[in-house]
Formats: C-alpha cells, sequence, structure tokens
C-alpha cells in the first residue's frame, strides 16, 4: 500500500497565499476595465497638424467618456449639443475638426483627408489623457468614426453611427432618386448647372434648399440653423463632398466601406431618420453586416435627427452607452 503524504501549512503561510491570491484577482479585474481620468469641464485648443482644434468638456456622470464626431465635411459640432444631455451619466466631448466651427480655418488640401482627420482625433484622445472611449459619429462623422475604429480598434469602447455613410455610390444613387420627388422644373434646373458646372444658378440653389427642408431637416430652429452655417467651411465641403447632398463630386465620391463592417467587434448603434437622405434601408442594410449592433429609426426625421428627433435620439444613445457600460463592467 503507498503511504500518501499530506503538506500540513502554517497559518501565516495560508494567509500569504490567500492575500497573494486576492491581489492577482483584483489586479485581473483592473485590467480587464478601463479606467479613465476624470476631466476638467470647459474649453480649450488643441494644437494638431495644420493648426488648432476646439474642444469642449460637459458633464460630470462616472460613465466611460463620449466623443462626438460632426458631419460635413467643414461643419461644426453645434449641432450635436443635445448629446451634452448625457453628462449626467458621463463626459461629453465634443469638438470641431480642423477648418471648422470653432476650430482653426484652413485651406491646404493636403489637410483634407480622412487619415488626417483620425490623426487629429486620436490626438485629442491622448492629449486628454484617455485609454479608450465611446465613439459617436453623424452624417460624415460616421466615416471618420469608423476609420478610426479601423486604425485604433482597442482604443474603442463602443460606436454608434447616426445617418452612416459608408457607401457613397449607393448614397448618391439614393439622393437621385430622391430628387424625382421636386417639380420637374427643379429637377432640370439641377440637370443644367450639374452639366454646366454653375452651381450658384438660382434655380440650382432653390432645387437644393426644397431638397433640404425634405430630407436634411424637417424641424429647423432658426437660431440653431444661422449658428451652424456661421462657421461652415464651404471649401472643405466641396473638396470631400461636394456642390451639395445630392451632387457628389468630391474625394468621398467613391468611399465604400461595407466590406469592413463584418469586422466591428464592439457595441455598435445605428440610427436613421423616416426621411432621411441616407435611406433607412441602406442603414439597415449596414447595421446587418456587424454583429453586435442595434437599429434604430426616428420616424419623421431627415438626415439631421439631433434636431428633428432630439429627446428620442438621446435617449436611444444614453441606453445604448449604458447597457455597454453594465456589460464591460461585470
Amino acid at each position: 500500500m503507498k503511504n500518501v503524504y499530506f503538506l500540513k501549512l502554517s497559518e501565516s503561510v495560508v494567509s500569504m497565499i490567500l492575500i497573494s491570491l486576492l491581489l492577482i484577482s483584483c489586479s485581473d479585474n483592473k485590467d480587464s476595465k478601463t479606467i479613465n481620468p476624470v476631466l476638467a469641464i470647459g474649453q480649450g485648443n488643441l494644437a494638431v497638424q495644420g493648426g488648432k482644434i476646439w474642444y469642449k468638456i460637459t458633464g460630470t456622470g462616472k460613465g466611460m467618456q463620449i466623443v462626438l464626431l460632426h458631419g460635413g465635411p467643414g461643419m461644426s459640432s453645434y449641432y450635436l449639443k443635445p448629446f451634452e444631455e448625457l453628462g449626467n451619466d458621463r463626459q461629453v466631448i465634443r469638438y470641431d475638426q480642423l477648418g471648422g466651427g470653432k476650430s482653426d480655418a484652413i485651406t491646404d488640401t493636403t489637410m483634407f483627408t480622412i487619415d488626417h482627420f483620425v490623426k487629429e482625433l486620436d490626438s485629442l484622445r491622448s492629449y486628454l489623457g484617455l485609454k479608450k472611449w465611446h465613439v459617436f459619429g453623424h452624417s460624415w462623422g460616421t466615416i471618420l468614426a469608423i476609420e478610426y475604429y479601423r486604425a485604433y480598434p482597442d482604443r474603442v469602447a463602443s460606436l454608434t453611427f447616426g445617418s452612416a455613410c459608408f457607401d457613397i455610390p449607393a448614397y448618391a444613387k439614393r439622393a437621385k432618386e430622391l430628387l424625382k420627388s421636386l417639380p420637374d422644373s427643379l429637377q432640370h434646373a439641377i440637370n443644367k448647372a450639374e452639366a454646366a458646372g454653375n452651381y450658384q444658378d438660382p434655380l440650382y440653389q432653390e432645387a437644393m434648399n426644397r431638397f433640404y427642408s425634405m430630407y436634411l431637416v424637417r424641424q429647423p430652429i432658426q437660431a440653431d440653423m444661422d449658428s451652424t452655417w456661421a462657421t461652415y467651411n464651404a471649401g472643405i465641403y466641396m473638396y470631400m463632398q461636394g456642390p451639395s447632398e445630392f451632387t457628389i463630386t468630391g474625394t468621398l465620391k467613391n468611399y465604400d466601406a461595407t466590406s469592413f463592417l463584418s469586422q466591428i467587434k464592439v457595441p455598435t448603434l445605428f440610427t436613421v431618420g423616416e426621411f432621411d437622405e441616407v435611406g433607412p434601408e441602406l442603414v439597415k442594410s449596414f447595421a446587418d453586416k456587424v454583429s453586435d449592433s442595434r437599429y434604430v429609426l426616428f420616424p419623421g426625421s431627415a438626415h439631421m435627427t439631433p434636431w428633428d428627433a432630439k429627446d428620442e435620439n438621446v435617449k436611444v444613445v444614453r441606453k445604448f452607452l449604458y447597457s455597454v457600460d453594465s456589460m464591460q463592467n461585470k
């Protein structure tokens, strides 16, 4: 019969082992969660390649911070102010991309690239000392958001895509279909202006305004519109987008990121307006390609959902971010 030996440990040794195990456990838990510093509330300017960008931090909530990426290109973050209401859950970082809003104006077209804006965004993250953040993009901002995730996936906790523009050729086709809802005279004016390259033609401008009132924003507040357009950089918009939302001639005209959607591995929210120029069906097809995604349609809203569906938009994003934080903190 084999002898069986039992090792008898002293109480001090047992205690040391237990303490070591607890320390390892705590260390593992700490590493599994991202702990960001609490940011100072207020406005600031950050020097990046080509100039300085303006940013604003609001909110006292303890959840992981969220950064807001505005549309355009060449617009400002002003219309995203409604999302500062998320501040009781988490700090909100709103900033103007270089060239627009309160950031330095630029005319150097070598800066008008996706790569530039991606690096600019990560410069802001690094400057603020954040390991990871939630990323919200609207319109052109969704392109910036997905390309930022493609470049730095480990720095993104979740993605929110408002009115996603991931297939510009498909979006352009959708816009041309929507133009058929305009009077024949305005459709003719658009064709004539595009053929001649004369986008200042009064009838083209009238057609643009009619289209925008139906598919860009349906419930505009004039003061907000004035504040938004006051710092708009038409040069960036023209270079990257084109003369309007439906005449796309810029550097983004062939952009298509649909093949990358299946590689997104973080929780993702897609939102879109019922009358959105980008098309609910197209946005739904994007959402279907992301494994961990949610899709929300805002009835009665056009493209500018932060204005047309303000309260519901904030509510949906708040709920989504809370669910992501809760899941990651387990």
